[in-house]
């Protein structure tokens, strides 16, 4: 029923009109073979993940009746909210890209096509400004809307009712489970927090939120992670610019790694690993506080994202 046009609800008043014994399933049944332009879409939702340089994929198919359907055009637009007013703002709406059809009668034919920041952003505007260059300025929340347009072998067009919702979001936001785990006083292993949980929030579109520290639940610091190399960068200041401070102490990272005196932290223990069939992505984070030489506070984890 979802993906069915609004040429379906047509056919099925005037139907009731003239007091027709077919049900609504058989008026949807003849739809492709009288008109065409029936799509199914696939994916309603896809979540794009700001700084990956990813290539994404939207598919679906086409029921070919007694009229074909002979292209369909996706045409793309942009949502976003205003920084200062919180006004919903929505780009102008240009052609994505148009897909030739298959002219197959009584086959399901299926269709696809892939497309990467650049084809989203292009030729869009938003109160008369371009959208950036690259997606490192988005806005966690901001989407992008696909809608498709069949055209038929009788030269008709057909909206179809059923859009792809293209969302802003960032790879490593979740909950996770500490799987590893190392908490170091002044030289001493105090244990770990193997198997609590872990919040890992996006602030926007590159930075992360970590909440807590070890057993600090009211701790919190940020970080970056590279996505060509998966590398961690732990941040020495929050997004407004303040020194981070851990348990009132000045944090420390891999950029200071000299004041680590019982943890190693470098590129290998500050690490991002994707899991891209079961998404199960892990994080390794080392960081700490100082509290002068021999006094450090170190923090070693490794944690496991939560996909249930």
């Amino acid at each position: 029923m979802k993906n069915i046009n609004f040429l379906t609800l047509i056919l099925f008043l005037a139907c009731f009109a003239q007091s027709c014994d077919n049900d609504l399933e058989k008026n949807e049944s003849i739809v492709p073979e009288a008109v065409g332009g029936l799509l199914t879409v696939n994916n309603q939702a896809i979540s794009y993940v700001a700084g990956s340089d990813g290539t994404y994929t939207s598919s679906g198919s086409v029921y070919q009746g007694d009229v074909f359907t002979t292209k369909i055009d996706v045409y793309k637009s942009f949502n976003t909210v205003d920084a200062v007013t919180n006004d919903a703002l929505v780009s102008n709406e240009v052609l994505l890209t148009s897909l030739d059809i298959e002219q197959n009668s009584g086959a399901t034919v299926p269709y696809s096509f892939n497309f990467t920041y650049e084809d989203l952003a292009s030729d869009l505007t938003v109160e008369g400004t371009a959208l950036p260059t690259t997606d490192s300025t988005l806005n966690i929340g901001d989407f992008w809307t696909l809608k498709y347009v069949a055209t038929t072998s009788e030269g008709t067009v057909h909206e179809n009712s059923v859009i792809t919702k293209v969302a802003v979001g960032t790879r490593y936001a979740g909950v996770y489970t500490v799987v590893e785990s190392a908490y170091w006083n002044s030289g001493s292993n105090l244990g770990g927090w193997n198997d609590n949980e872990v919040i890992i929030e996006s602030v926007d579109a590159t930075i992360y939120r970590h909440v807590g520290l070890g057993t600090f639940d009211d701790q919190e610091y940020y970080f970056t992670v590279d996505s060509a190399t998966g590398v961690i960068t732990v941040l020495p200041t929050d997004p407004e610019g303040n020194a981070v401070l851990l348990n009132t102490s000045p944090i420390m990272t891999c950029a200071g790694s000299s004041a680590f005196e019982s943890l190693i932290c470098d590129n290998n223990t500050n690490l991002a690993t994707p899991d891209d069939v079961n998404g199960e992505d892990q994080l390794q984070l080392t960081v700490g506080y100082f509290r002068g030489v021999g006094a450090t506070r170190e923090f070693y984890e490794k944690l496991v994202k939560k996909v249930d």
